[in-house]
């Protein structure tokens, strides 16, 4: 470490300049596009403070790529971008001029993705994909145990491919129905470690340099995102779905992201015709593509909870009160927000109709168009 550095460190400078850099991420709460309403802006503190919770466990507890470790990435109360009400996220430091084995058992999830990944949203950056695995490629044994090869190098069997610039993992588990199902267990071991697991004044000085850029890099791309949102208000037109894998989504899935905006008294019906996919999903989330709170309403339905119509296709209703019909989801006091309609390894993409109309017009379930 550099003497400047190391007189940053001990003198207090490098704090001060931490704690400056997260005064200042405040500003994207205050950016022009964002709603001024109180519940908007009371939300858009909140979510720096859970970003910065996220931040300090990617950047300097789980950030020792020699001695690895499976965290939560995004759960009930820390969120980033349209995170699935469905899934459990996990993430992982590595390197790719490392190599690493992953154990573990698969539980019960109907969907399980592990990806490898560089780079993050600090800066206003990516999360690149370079290398992607899913359970149904690995051989896994009768009790479900199973050994997965994480390297640059190509093993033969189960392997995810890592590149040079590779630096992280990410894994999704999504379940079908939460309560029932058994999660996945996952383990992590460096085969090759190079560092010690003693702090280094350095690297934690590097380390925490790199919090805040996480928090404003974060925040400021999915603003970004809405404000590209606006121009579909209440639409859900296919997604680029080079910029959703840009910002780490998965290959295997189809994204249709957007933005709802509506008036206490109004509805939002969404209709579709599900295509042949492993599973599909729809979810309402805050401005800040924080998911509604999940764990006290109905703000998403999926293949696995959704009733169909007679033809099999799908009518989601989205308000802020109860219709009396099928498959609604409450705004939660919320006037907009983020959303999101996502098909898991489909194989075709049906278009979604949209329409916004009178709250009092929408009745029945399944069968009973009751609306105008």
């Amino acid at each position: 470490m550099p003497d400047n550095e190391l007189h940053r460190l001990h003198s207090g400078e490098l704090w001060r300049e931490f704690c400056e850099d997260l005064k200042l991420a405040g500003e994207q709460v205050l950016a022009v596009s964002v709603p001024d309403d109180d519940l908007t802006r009371s939300e858009g503190f909140r979510y720096l403070t859970r970003l910065l919770r996220l931040s300090l466990e990617k950047n300097i507890e789980f950030a020792d790529p020699d001695y690895p470790q499976f965290y939560s990435l995004s759960h009930e109360t820390a969120k980033i971008g349209n995170d699935n009400p469905d899934n459990f996220y996990q993430n992982c430091a590595v390197d790719g001029g490392r190599e690493y084995r992953i154990h573990g058992n698969r539980g019960s999830v109907a969907y399980l993705s592990i990806e490898s990944k560089a780079g993050s949203f600090a800066g206003g950056g990516d999360m690149a994909p370079t290398g992607h695995v899913e359970l149904e490629q690995l051989e896994v044994g009768e009790n479900g145990d199973f050994e997965l090869m994480v390297s640059a190098r190509e093993y033969p069997g189960n392997w995810l491919p890592m590149r040079l610039e590779t630096d992280n993992l990410l894994v999704r588990q999504t379940f079908g129905d939460r309560a029932r199902e058994q999660r996945a267990q996952l383990h992590i071991e460096c085969l090759d470690p190079a560092g010690s697991d003693t702090l280094d004044a350095g690297t934690f000085a590097a380390q925490l340099s790199a919090v805040v850029p996480f928090i404003t890099g974060t925040a400021g791309l999915f603003r970004q995102w809405m404000d590209i949102f606006s121009s579909h208000i209440n639409q859900l037109p296919p997604n680029d779905q080079a910029m959703c894998l840009r910002a780490g989504g998965d290959p295997s899935i189809y994204y249709h992201n957007s933005y709802w905006a509506l008036a206490t008294e109004e509805a939002l019906v969404i209709e579709f015709t599900p295509p042949d996919c492993r599973t599909w999903n729809f979810q309402l989330s805050n401005y800040w593509m924080e998911s509604l709170d999940y764990r006290y309403h109905r703000i998403s339905v999926s293949r696995h909870g959704a009733e169909l119509e007679a033809d099999g296709s799908v009518r989601i209703v989205v308000a802020a009160r109860d219709p009396g019909c099928a498959n609604w989801l409450t705004t939660a006091d919320h006037r907009c927000g983020a959303m999101l309609l996502r098909y898991v390894e489909a194989r075709d993409y049906p278009p979604v109709r949209t329409r916004v109309v009178p709250l009092d017009q929408i009745a029945g379930g399944p069968g009973e168009r009751g609306d105008a």
